[in-house]
């Protein structure tokens, strides 16, 4: 069956370079980008694009029959520190948008949901070191718990009904095209920046601070590669645990410092460092490299070197 993706949330930090690989895969036209708003020029320019309201069924619903989806990934959420701010608000969102596609594959419309979950599902009584696939999980954070919460209705459509509904735990996303959107870890995309234009950063993060990280080549073909896995294959039906790396706000600007030695930090952490010390500091995902062969390509060294070179060109410095 040729596929005919949708993808909700097409606009943010991952759904933007998500859909541009999509279309490089698929061809442009079997890859339709929906979001609220509009995104960045390369996104509008590269494919068919719909307004889409992901709380509304029949928005969805309209776009499913218009183009005969048959794969949906949902990548509309609102993150862990927006969410702090407007607590209903996130729930309601990333619930009712979820209900909307699950419903839509239990009514069989669509055939595959890609789902993403979050670190943020762990709470304080996690294990902090190698977070093992099952584990405690008491989230403290509004986006953590509605993930956790996802997790649960994911596995549930599939036992009950028998949703093909795939899914991975994303740790901090790290990367260079499009903005952060409003995550704990969305320091570790800022620094870049600030790096090569003013060459000093405030990290809202203390210095020790380790998180898992991920460069956004590796997490998307993770995305990818869990969704053209064989049905068999996926023996997690919540949601896999994934990692790459793990570092702190000082050994990321340590790395920094190597290519951009006039790079200077400092910290003063406000109330996203709470969130960061509830969630683990690293995570053991020996279940996705043998279920389906996840395997990442980028560390903190390759990443960083990668990371400032294509911010260089963006900005033009010379």
């Amino acid at each position: 069956m040729k596929k005919s993706i949708l993808i909700i949330g097409a606009c943010g930090q991952i759904g933007t370079e998500l859909t541009l690989k999509l279309r490089e895969i698929n061809g442009k036209n079997s890859v339709i980008a929906s979001d609220i708003r509009e995104g960045n020029k390369e996104l509008m320019k590269s494919g068919p694009f719909e307004f889409i309201n992901a709380m509304d069924y029949n928005s969805i619903s309209n776009i499913v029959d218009k183009y005969a989806i048959n794969e949906i990934y949902l990548m509309a959420a609102m993150l862990s520190a927006t969410g702090e701010k407007f607590p209903e608000k996130a729930w309601e969102l990333n619930m009712d948008s979820l209900f909307n596609v699950l419903n839509l594959a239990k009514e069989g419309r669509v055939k595959k949901i890609f789902w993403p979950s979050s670190i943020a599902v762990f709470g304080p009584t996690t294990p902090k070191e190698n977070t093992p696939q099952e584990t405690i999980m008491e989230p403290s954070t509004v986006y953590g718990i509605s993930k956790q919460t996802g997790e649960r209705w994911c596995e549930y459509y599939f036992n009950k009904y028998g949703v093909d509904v795939r899914s991975i735990r994303y740790p901090g996303i790290i990367s260079w095209k499009a903005n952060p959107g409003g995550g704990t870890t969305d320091y570790a995309v800022e620094i870049y920046h600030k790096a090569l234009l003013i060459g000093k950063y405030k990290s809202f993060l203390k210095k020790e601070t380790k998180l898992p990280m991920m460069y956004m080549d590796d997490a998307i073909d993770a995305t990818i590669q869990i969704m053209d896995a064989e049905p068999e294959t996926i023996k997690v039906r919540s949601s896999y645990n994934l990692s790459a790396m793990s570092f702190s706000p000082e050994e990321l600007a340590l790395e920094i410092k190597k290519i951009v030695p006039e790079f200077t930090i400092k910290y003063k952490e406000d109330f996203r460092q709470s969130i960061a010390d509830s969630w683990p500091k690293s995570i053991d995902d020996s279940s996705a490299r043998k279920d389906w062969g996840w395997n990442h390509k980028y560390d903190i060294v390759k990443m960083s070197e990668k990371m400032l070179n294509n911010l260089h060109s963006k900005y033009k410095i010379l």
